[in-house]
């Protein structure tokens, strides 16, 4: 027995990519991954979908009673040998569950707790069986690329990032909603050519890409080309092609803190570097901001830096790995947010 399973756990802050295409196109998806199942020769596929999205869940639902009511699934699909049959499951809102062996984990019933790699789930996933995992967009694209040919879809994007990605403004923003186009696009035209810069009138102060553990990017980066090998060379990635905006109003310091809240609010707790350092990381930030000594505020920097080290070097999974990625980005990029507090000497 080996399985497909397609992760529509999309937790991601402003992103709605998956949503969209399951809510708009559902049959794109369950040809995607009949076509992943006849190519690794699986018998079963599972769409694991957050429970935040009833409408997109009904509709997959739906769509599947179709499907096997024209012979696009169960047995001999259109008449030939292959027998797939695909099944919804709807998660209970953990964030986790977008690390794919959290997903195997609550697939199976149980709690979503991440597991050590190896053995990948390849070799032995779901049930403990081989099993192949891949998010919505990827298996919807599959079968555009098998009707016009692989050279086709070669022939966008740039560099080793090739194809489209599906951008999502979300939010300060004039004109929200979803971008496709190939990889190569500035962030700049992003935000501004498409966006219509911020909704508020106000200037661009920051943009995160890439969902809650993505980088904080000034608008001096803002000539960065969307594309996976630039935003690492950036110390960012792009992630799930998440774009939300922030104007001249945000506090920087305070969203370092918000990604450390979330991965201490998030985290299955399985390994100690991110289970603890977020806590402790969120009380590190809170020593930054509300310092007032130079000496103590540098002290708490340095801090908060190796506590950041440890983190993306000794976590179990990308949850904790990541986390310090928009904390380091906001101090590179954004210094002054972490000031000590200005305090009023009184002459003796």
């Amino acid at each position: 027995m080996k399985f497909v399973c397609a992760n529509a756990d999309e937790g991601d802050s402003g992103t709605y990519a998956d949503r969209m295409l399951m809510e708009g196109d559902p049959f794109l998806l369950i040809e995607g991954m009949t076509i992943a199942a006849h190519a690794v020769g699986a018998a079963e596929g599972y769409i694991y979908i957050r429970s935040e999205y009833p409408d997109a869940t009904a509709t997959m639902r739906s769509a599947i009673e179709i499907a096997y009511a024209h012979g696009w699934l169960g047995q001999g699909i259109l008449g030939s040998d292959l027998s797939f049959d695909l099944f919804i499951r709807v998660g209970a809102g953990a964030y986790i569950c977008g690390e794919e062996t959290s997903m195997l984990e609550s697939l199976e019933g149980k709690r979503a707790v991440v597991r050590a790699k190896p053995p990948l789930p390849a070799i032995e996933g779901l049930f403990a069986k081989p099993t192949i995992v891949n998010n919505v967009l990827t298996l919807a694209a599959v079968p555009t690329i098998m009707a016009n040919g692989p050279e086709a879809y070669q022939e966008l994007g740039t560099g080793r990032s090739r194809g489209t990605q599906v951008f999502q403004l979300a939010g300060n923003i004039a004109r929200g909603g979803i971008v496709e186009t190939a990889f190569g696009i500035s962030l700049g035209e992003l935000v501004n050519g498409f966006g219509g810069g911020t909704r508020s009138g106000r200037p661009i102060h920051a943009v995160q890409v890439g969902g809650p553990l993505g980088a904080y990017l000034p608008t001096s980066r803002f000539d960065l080309p969307m594309d996976y090998e630039a935003f690492t060379e950036a110390k960012a990635m792009v992630g799930h092609g998440g774009v939300v905006v922030f104007d001249d109003t945000v506090n920087m310091a305070h969203q370092a803190r918000f990604a450390m809240e979330f991965c201490a609010e998030e985290s299955c707790g399985k390994c100690t570097p991110c289970r603890v350092g977020a806590t402790r990381g969120v009380e590190v930030i809170d020593r930054i901001i509300g310092a007032g000594d130079r000496d103590e505020h540098a002290g708490n920097l340095a801090l908060l830096e190796n506590l950041c080290e440890v983190m993306t070097d000794g976590s179990l999974c990308a949850m904790g790995g990541l986390t310090p990625m928009p904390v380091l980005s906001a101090i590179e990029h954004f210094p002054d947010a972490f000031e000590p507090a200005a305090r009023t000497e009184t002459a003796s």
